[in-house]
Order: C-alpha cells, then structure tokens, then sequence
C-alpha cells in the first residue's frame, strides 16, 4: 500500500513538473502590481497590500536582512524570535565556541532569555518604504556627459534626496541603481544593534552533508539557527544594554504545520545580494576561461592548508571554522557555475540575445545613433579587461586571501594617513581602533597555520602573474629569497608585530609608520596597493568607465526592444519577492527528483568515519522511536523541500511563505543543475531548497527540548489547495 502511494505522488508532481515552469523574477515590492495577477493564478490568497502596505503592517515588517546584506532573517514571534539559516549564524556561533563550549559540535540553546547570548557587531535591518526617484537622481544628467560627470551629480542629487526622507527621524536611507544605473530607487530602513543569540542545532545537524551536499539536491540538512532582535524601552533601537527588551514586532510570520504539496503555492521574500543577468556573452566566455577557474584553484589551495590544521587541532578547528565555511561555500559554487555555464550553452543563450539586439537596432537610424556601437563598445572593453582582471583577482583571492594581510589591508592600509601623523591624540585614537581589531583578530588566529596559507598565496601570485606586474618589492624578495616564498614566510611571521599577540601587546601603543618600514609583511602589502594604484587603476579606469557606459545603453535598448516584457532588475542586497510552486524536477536523462526528503533518507547517509555525515545519537533514536509528535506526516518526518522560486546569495535564511502568508520553511540553497542561474534563469531547472519548518520545529522541541520557544510562535495547522498550472507556451 505504502509503496503504491509513493509511486502515484511520484507521478503526480512529475506531471506538475512538466505543467510549471519557474518564474523568473526578484520583484520589488512596488512591482507587484504588474505580477498580482499571475501570483494569483499560481495560487495567491492574499491581497497585495497584505504584503507591502507603508500606513499598516504587512509581511515586509516580518522580513529583515543581517548584516546590511550577507543573509535574510523572518521574525516568528511578537517579542522578535528571528529565524534564519545555520550558515548565516555560523560566525556567532563560532564566535561563542570554545574547547570548554563546543556550540558547533554541540549546539546552543537559551533555555531562558537571561542566557541569550549578545552577538556584538551583528545587526538587523527592516524596510520602511521603498520609492521610485528615477527622474530627482537624474536630473541634471545628459548623454554627452563622461561616466566620472554622471557619477557626480547623481552622487550630489541621491544625498539631497536621501537627508529630505529620513528628516527628523531615526531611520537610515539608501538610494541603489537598478537596470545598470537606468533606473534608481530610494530605501527608507531601520537597523536594530542589540541582537542576541537564541538556539543553533549541532553542526551535525545545521551543516548535515558539508561540502559533499552543498548546492546539491536531495539534501536533509537542518540549516537553521534562531536570534532575538531587542530594543530600548522606547520601542526603538538601541545599543547593547541588560536594561534593552524585546523588539515588539510589527508583523510576525505565523508558523504552518500542514506540510506542503507538489503545487502548493511558495513565495520568498528576501534580500538576494548580486545577480548578472544582463552579462554579455563576452562576460560569459571571460568566468568561463579564466576568472572563475582562478578562483577555484586558488580557494581550494586555501581550503587544503586550513583543513590540515583543522584536523589536527580542536583549538584550530573552532577558530577556522567560519572562515573555512566562508571559503568553501563560494568555492563550490565556483566550481557549479563555470560548469553549468557550459552544460546549459549559456554563451549561446547570451549570443543569440545580443545579435537579436543587433538586428533590431539596425532597423531603424534612430536606434543606431544610440545603441549601434554598444556590443561593439563592450567587446572590445572585454578585450581591453584582460590586461587587468587577474591582477584585481588575484589581489583579492590570494593577496589578502591570509589573515595576516587582510588584517594590514583593513586596518593599517586604510589608516596611512593617521599612522604617520604628528598628533599624539590622532596617534593614540587610531591605534586604539587598531587595538580593538586586533582582540578579534587574534582570537581567532593560528601562527602557523596562517604562515603556511601566506607562503602559498605570495607563491601563486609570484607563478600565475606576469613579472612586469610583480611590485618591486615582490621582486627584489624572490630575488633574495631565490623564489621560495616558505623561508620569506617564516622571517616574516618571525618579526612582524602582527603575527603574534605578545608582540603586538608590546608594541601597539609606539605604532607609528617610522616601525613599521622594518615590518616585511607591511611593506610588501603596501607594495602592492602601490602598484596597484599606479598600473592597474589608470589601466582600468576609463575601461571599465566605457563597459559601465554600454552595458547601460545594451539593458536600455533591451528593455525598449521589448516593451511587453517585464524585465526583473539584478538582486543588489533590496528586500525582494519571489513567487512559484512546490514541485520536484527532471534533472538529466533518466533523473527525477520528487519535491521532499526525510529523516529515513538522512540516516541512509548516516557515516560515523565522515564529520560531513555523524548523526547525533539523540537524533537517531527519535528516529528508532519514530518520536516525531505533531511534525510527522504519514509516519515520516519531512526535512527538506524544493520550490521554483528564483533566489541567490543573501536570500540564505529566507522566509518560503504559503498562498496565506504563512512559514511553510526556511531556504539555504539552490541546486547544482542551475548554478549558472545568476547569469542566465533557468525555467526548467532552477529550484530553491528550503528546510521544512517542521523539521526545525521538530529539531526545536523534541530533539533540544525548548518548547518555550515553540510556545511563543502562533502555529496553524491547515493546508492549502495546490493550484493546477497550465502548461506554458
């Protein structure tokens, strides 16, 4: 009986898969106008004002992004309980780690709110209103002006508008370009700093399949973690202090148990950091044949000499495990996307559009006069781009791709002013800023195992970039050190004072530019700022100023070339709508995969000699027990689900919402058959995967047993009708 039901859903969300494509689309809030419609069509419930509505409250009040971009959070509860991704909070989970408090291994849980944990640096931003400013920003602005002009006056006109929105208020505003700068929006925020850790599950159960899992489908992993947002008695918000309360929320997202369906209305509400959807063939060729494969190579070097040192200490292993996850993520999806690119012929796709662009301009003279140099203008920039995209790469993967550049990068580079000042009181405040770095800095910093990562990043540099480009000091140490960059290594890590913290300690107070032209370390970090101030910038320049230029007219033209056609605007880190349907996908010959997973599929996987694949044993034995109370299904405990919801990087920890308004899960990823997805959507292929909330109720309640946090959501059991899409065209 069991077996005859899982083939006839099988068959059924085949059949929903071939009937709903995904919807290509990361919509302002204020576009929904143009979308309600179809939204409605794919299953809807509720009014467009339920979503965004500036006078009353509505599901944006319940959405909020970490950090001003790096990942979404959804707050579920009055007193401001947030949600969000276990990756997202990896870095204060590991921030509060140590050998003694293993929260990575073991997991967190505040089993009152006087043991929630105070995340410094950590921040949650809101939106309060979003307008189009499109004709205030560029007023004043003509074609014939050069970018630097048009950058200038649209700079003057965003500041005046920004000071008028946020007159008298506490609130924060940004002015962002959409369309390749064709369009401009003004984002009125709130930002809460007094944010406090709640609850992470073990890594073993937040970063269930690791690296072998990543971007891929099907997974069982329960990527999330909980935070809570406070504020000062007024209501607003306020720096860290015992006296601070909960933020009362706005809107909070009620939590649905029902399950979802192939069919079922899904839509994300998030903050998607960068996509490239109007990258030209020639930005295509450029990942494809050098950039992305640079990168790879060079992350997977850093990601070898981390884990050596990882693997043999516990020490190392909590104090490089975000940087590692940070590392390998994107790492992956490296990998993922040049290969896709090619396996889905996105050069191809990009093409075909620009000689579609082509002939549509050269039918008409008045076109012509606009756009008829325009893929000519950016063929020959990419050209011109190859003279200086590695050196740009390989500063910002290996230069500063070691701790101990990264830390002069952000602290000494951008403080060379200050640092040779004659003023006592300007010497002392920054050395005190400097100070204050530092106490992160070296928390969380390993001698050697930072030695071996600075030694191998100076060596690819010195290997895979022409000597004429080697700043001279670069030179003159191969020349001393006969090219090996392991002895140059270990007399730097030897002397510098920021390589080891009593070092430091002892001479921070003194620290003035005078000491350190005796640093090595410095002095072949400001070698290559110099170098690359004074070769690749001018290079660079009007190149990039010429590409700007023409990508704006090509998305101009594009638009205009099809005005029927709503194009979506590339994500830029605003609060974004994403709409579909719950359904699984065809993903090769042969290859189907239905739309959930369960805890059988997770303990399957189980690998007690592979850290990526450890059950926990208290997980294990609810699973013997079959103990999953009100968040099973049929006798199973789902884990994940896929959606056709278009989402990217920043989108990590999204809010999926039913046609209701209702938490239905909690996305982290996309999948590997269309990792080219930020640079060509793919309809047919491109799925969002999303934890299900029942999992993280489940993980919540009966494996840590907090049901205190459980009591506070407003949870509903109730499913929705799936909607029977028609077939595309």
């Amino acid at each position: 009986m069991k077996i005859r039901k899982i083939v006839g859903l099988s068959l059924f969300s085949i059949m929903l898969s071939t009937q709903a494509m995904a919807d290509e689309g990361m919509w302002l809030l204020t576009m929904l106008g143009d979308k309600y419609k179809d939204m409605k069509a794919h299953g809807l419930k509720l009014k467009a004002k339920d979503i965004y509505d500036i006078n009353n409250s509505s599901l944006k009040d319940a959405i909020c992004t970490m950090n001003h971009g790096s990942c979404t959070a959804e707050v579920i509860s009055k007193d401001a309980l947030v949600l969000t991704n276990h990756h997202c909070g990896y870095g204060a989970i590991q921030q509060f780690s140590s050998e003694e408090n293993d929260y990575l291994t073991d997991g967190f849980w505040a089993m009152k709110r006087s043991e929630e944990l105070h995340v410094p640096d950590m921040t949650y931003t809101f939106l309060i209103r979003v307008e189009q400013v499109t004709a205030k920003v560029l007023e004043g602005v003509t074609p014939e002006m050069s970018e630097a002009q048009r950058a200038q006056i649209i700079e003057k006109n965003a500041e005046t508008i920004k000071a008028e929105a946020i007159k008298d208020t506490h609130y924060e505003a940004e002015i962002k370009p959409f369309y390749d700068g064709n369009d401009y929006y003004l984002f009125v925020n709130e930002t809460f700093t007094d944010v406090r850790l709640v609850g992470a599950p073990p890594s073993s159960i937040g970063k269930y399949g690791g690296d072998t899992d990543n971007w891929m489908w099907p997974r069982h992993t329960g990527d999330f973690s909980m935070f809570r947002i406070y504020a000062g008695k007024d209501g607003k918000p306020a720096e860290y202090s015992k006296d601070n309360v909960p933020m009362q929320a706005k809107h909070h997202l009620p939590i649905n148990i029902a399950g979802v369906q192939p069919g079922d209305f899904a839509m994300i509400l998030g903050y998607p950091g960068s996509t490239d959807r109007f990258l030209t063939s020639y930005g295509v060729q450029l990942a494809i044949e050098k950039d992305q494969p640079a990168r790879i190579k060079i992350r997977a070097k850093k990601l070898e000499l981390m884990k050596q040192d990882m693997d043999k200490s516990d020490k190392v292993r909590i104090q490089y495990a975000s940087k590692y996850a940070q590392v390998s993520n994107y790492w992956k999806y490296f990998i993922g996307q040049s290969s896709q690119l090619v396996n889905n012929n996105v050069y191809d796709k990009k093409k075909a559009l620009e000689d579609k662009f082509e002939a549509w301009v050269n039918k008409d003279e008045s076109r012509k006069k606009v756009y008829g140099n325009v893929i000519k203008d950016i063929a020959d920039a990419y050209k011109a781009k190859e003279s200086y995209w590695f050196i740009s790469t390989y500063l910002g993967e290996a230069v500063i791709g070691s701790d101990l550049n990264k830390f002069m990068y952000r602290n000494l580079l951008a403080n060379l002013g200050t640092l040779g000042s004659e003023d006592e009181a300007t010497l002392k405040a920054t050395r005190e800023s400097i100070k204050e770095s530092a106490e992160a800095y070296f928390k969380d910093y390993n001698a050697s195992t930072d030695k071996n990562i600075y030694a191998a990043m100076m060596a690819i540099y010195t290997e895979d970039i022409p000597s004429n480009m080697h700043p001279e000091e670069l030179t003159s140490i191969n020349e001393d050190y006969k090219g090996d960059m392991s002895a140059f290594a270990e007399d730097v890590f030897a002397s510098s004072i920021f390589t080891d913290e009593k070092r430091f300690n002892e001479n921070i107070d003194k620290l003035t530019m005078d000491m350190l032209k005796d640093d090595k370390a410095f002095q072949l970090m400001l070698g290559f700022m110099k170098q690359y101030a004074g070769k690749v910038q001018p290079m660079s320049a009007a190149n990039e100023a010429k590409l700007e230029r023409a990508t704006r007219l090509f998305v101009d033209g594009l638009r205009k070339m099809e005005p029927g056609k709503i194009y979506s605007p590339n994500a830029n880190s605003t609060l974004r709508l994403t709409y579909g349907n719950v359904g699984g996908y065809q993903a090769r010959d042969a290859v189907y995969y239905t739309h959930y997973t369960t805890l059988d599929g997770l303990m399957a996987k189980e690998d007690p000699t592979n850290p990526e694949f450890i059950v926990p044993e208290k997980l294990s034995e609810l699973h013997k027990s079959k103990d999953y109370g009100r968040y099973a299904e049929d006798g199973e405990l789902h884990t994940c689900f896929i959606s056709n919801n278009d989402i990217t990087g920043g989108n990590s920890g999204s809010p999926v919402i039913n046609a209701r308004g209702e938490l239905i899960g909690c996305a982290f990823d996309g999948n590997w058959e269309a990792m080219s997805g930020d640079i060509f959507f793919e309809d047919e292929l491109q799925r969002t995967i999303s934890v299900d909330i029942r999992y993280v109720l489940f993980i919540i309640e009966k494996y840590a047993g907090a049901k205190h946090l459980i009591d506070e959501m407003t949870i509903v059991n109730k499913p929705t009708k799936p909607m029977k899409m028609k077939k595309k065209a």
